[in-house]
């Protein structure tokens, strides 16, 4: 007989909320209502329960939410209406429905339990706390609140605000504080990861919001104008070294073997100083492209510490395979980090130049008097020669 009344009211629940509950109640719908029997069964199990207390608890479970398909606020009146009207057409004893309506009442937000039954069913309605989808399913609660308020509650709010009701909850049956309180300190738990993280998300996005598209055209650019003067210093140093060459190999093939003629000894000077200056252009051309690598072993500290940059081949080639990946994945985490290891490039990519344009300017300076004083030699060569 209590088995066929509670199938008759699970199914009149379910088709009233299914349908006519508002398309808004994302929480207060016959899922939460099949989640909260359920936990009554549990409970009135553990607290060794009577028959008839535990049809009374189930009973109210069932209809403890259907006065949300009228009102949100005062729902509680609403339903016992409807359990009570419902209840009496099938003939339920008096002291049962009054009993029922007692325990629908009970789940008020601010109503104190005052008896055992009444504690079961204010901890069957808050179980979801202890649930392992807690955070899911009070998602569902805020979206249902956002919906129906026409406001926002931002993710952080809400996450926070779950974190101060969960210090402040107490269950209030014995069987609820042994079964679910750990699991919602668990939750608790969760709840404050999950604010920290999207906390530390706020910072971090906080902290990235000064770098825009300017910024990154500008590093873009800087960094390929500085390649492409590096480009240009490493062809004018090539020119210098292939003009150099020609003329040391001229002169080896053709000036040299002719010195051992006493006709030709006053070419010798000339010679040795056209020798000299080449040489020392060839050699100041091949130190301005001369690759410098560094022999400094990387660390995962000198990375968080900002003191290098990765991205250059130079500095990373002694890091292991793992260390490296694990740099570059920190850097895309870290975008402050990230920039000022794209400033180290560029700052470090200026000094290579600066170096290399110092030694092109005294290689051409060198070729150039080089040029000069060898001509003017040779000229006074053949004008005491030829004077004589």
């Amino acid at each position: 007989m209590k088995e066929a009344l509670l199938l008759q009211v699970e199914t009149y629940v379910v088709d009233l909320l299914n349908k006519q509950l508002a398309a808004t109640n994302y929480y207060h719908n016959a899922i939460h209502t099949r989640r909260v029997v359920a936990n009554i069964e549990e409970l009135a199990s553990l607290e060794a329960c009577t028959e008839q207390e535990t049809m009374a608890l189930k009973l109210a479970a069932w209809f403890h939410d259907v006065g949300y398909i009228y009102t949100d606020q005062g729902h509680e009146e609403e339903s016992v209406t409807i359990a009570i009207s419902f209840l009496k057409q099938q003939e339920v004893p008096e002291d049962l429905l009054s009993l029922v309506e007692q325990l629908i009442l009970a789940t008020k937000s601010e109503f104190k339990p005052k008896h055992k039954l009444e504690a079961i069913i204010k901890d069957a309605d808050c179980g979801h706390i202890a649930s392992e989808n807690f955070i899911e399913i009070s998602g569902n609660l805020m979206k249902e609140i956002n919906a129906k308020n026409h406001k926002h509650i931002s993710e952080i709010e809400w996450l926070q605000q779950n974190l101060v009701f969960l210090k402040n909850h107490s269950f209030y049956s014995n069987s609820a504080k042994q079964l679910w309180q750990p699991k919602k300190e668990i939750n608790q738990l969760e709840v404050q990861k999950k604010i920290d993280k999207l906390l530390a998300k706020e910072k971090k996005k906080d902290k990235s919001s000064r770098f825009g598209r300017g910024i990154e055209t500008m590093f873009r650019v800087q960094l390929k104008n500085h390649i492409e003067l590096s480009a240009i210093a490493d062809t004018k140093a090539n020119i210098l070294l292939s003009v150099n060459a020609i003329i040391i190999s001229v002169a080896l093939s053709n000036l040299i073997p002719k010195l051992d003629s006493p006709s030709n000894l006053f070419l010798v000077y000339p010679t040795l100083i056209l020798m000299l200056f080449s040489v020392a252009s060839v050699v100041l051309s091949v130190l301005s492209t001369r690759p410098k690598i560094s022999n400094v072993a990387i660390t995962k500290e000198m990375i968080k510490e900002k003191k290098t940059n990765i991205l250059f081949f130079g500095n990373f080639q002694k890091m292991s395979l793992q260390d490296f990946e694990w740099g570059i994945d920190y850097l895309m985490e870290n975008e402050e980090t990230l920039y000022n290891s794209l400033t180290k490039d560029l700052y470090y990519l200026g000094l290579v130049l600066n170096r290399k344009y110092k030694l092109l300017r005294i290689t051409y300076t060198v070729f150039m008097f080089g040029i000069i004083i060898s001509a003017a030699a040779f000229i006074y060569s053949y004008y005491v020669y030829f004077s004589v």
